[in-house]
């Protein structure tokens, strides 16, 4: 379904992504995990095609899709929908038209410059925003909400172009463990109902643990690690993040437990 063939990215003398290949042969939700710079968001915009790879290929369903400019380059990127980490939302604007901004590939220049919308899409717009539980918040403007808010009208936004695969680089880094909990469990059932593939960058390894179906961890660029998250152990993580014996899983957790737990211990006197 996706090959991802010795994908690789240099920014001068510096190569971000290093000869990654990935084989994707059903639709899955896959988790992405590494220390900052590793290159885990230059491989998510090479898939999208924000980013040029310098050499290597990707491959969807037969398509080649590094060649792509153009008319076919914007189908491409409807297919494949990016969620950011900042959201990416027109704050002014209400919540309803930054989803109905999901549209924009398929809609005329004129409907885009004077914001018309076909009744079906506003329709489909509240659908969707109610599926994630803030359709009551679609007048609103995008400011007015939450981070957990915001990210999931950001989510919102991305099924109104009914892609493929949906991309989430770093999606809950902003989030507080309730919220990120949220965001998480909307994208998995969004994989699970839908059928659609999901890959999201993530920077804690219980979540990709919890959420996805299959971990791979990237290191200075290239891919070290591709396997369950039953596979990823502790060692493995030291290895994945280049840590020593004092590295703790605990204490980079986002989970709403591991945080308790970890308040406790320190509550207890020496």
């Amino acid at each position: 379904m996706l090959r991802i063939a010795q994908l690789t990215k240099k920014f001068g003398r510096n190569t971000a992504v290093d000869a990654a290949s990935i084989q994707v042969e059903k639709p899955a939700m896959i988790g992405i995990i590494g220390r900052s710079g590793a290159g885990k968001s230059t491989l998510l915009r090479m898939l999208n095609r924000l980013e040029d790879a310098t050499s290597g290929s990707i491959t969807f369903e037969d398509r080649e899709i590094t060649g792509l400019g153009g008319a076919e380059k914007r189908a491409w990127q409807a297919d494949c929908a990016m969620i950011f980490q900042q959201f990416n939302l027109v704050p002014r604007m209400d919540v309803v038209s930054n989803v109905l901004h999901g549209t924009l590939n398929r809609r005329s220049t004129v409907s885009t410059l004077f914001n018309l919308y076909p009744n079906e899409d506003i329709h489909r717009a509240i659908d969707i925003l109610d599926r994630l539980g803030i359709a009551e918040h679609a007048p609103k403007r995008a400011e007015a909400l939450s981070g957990g808010q915001q990210q999931r009208v950001a989510i919102a936004r991305a099924l109104m172009q009914d892609p493929k695969i949906i991309l989430a680089d770093e999606p809950i880094a902003s989030l507080d463990p309730m919220n990120a909990q949220v965001v998480m469990e909307a994208l998995r059932r969004i994989h699970e109902e839908d059928g659609r593939m999901v890959i999201a960058n993530l920077h804690t390894l219980d979540t990709a643990r919890r959420y996805c179906d299959r971990v791979i961890g990237m290191r200075a660029g290239r891919i070290v690690f591709d396997g369950t998250p039953e596979q990823l152990t502790t060692d493995m993580a030291r290895e994945i993040y280049g840590a020593d014996a004092s590295f703790s899983e605990e204490a980079t957790s986002t989970e709403i437990g591991a945080l308790d737990r970890s308040a406790k211990a320190a509550a207890v006197p020496a």
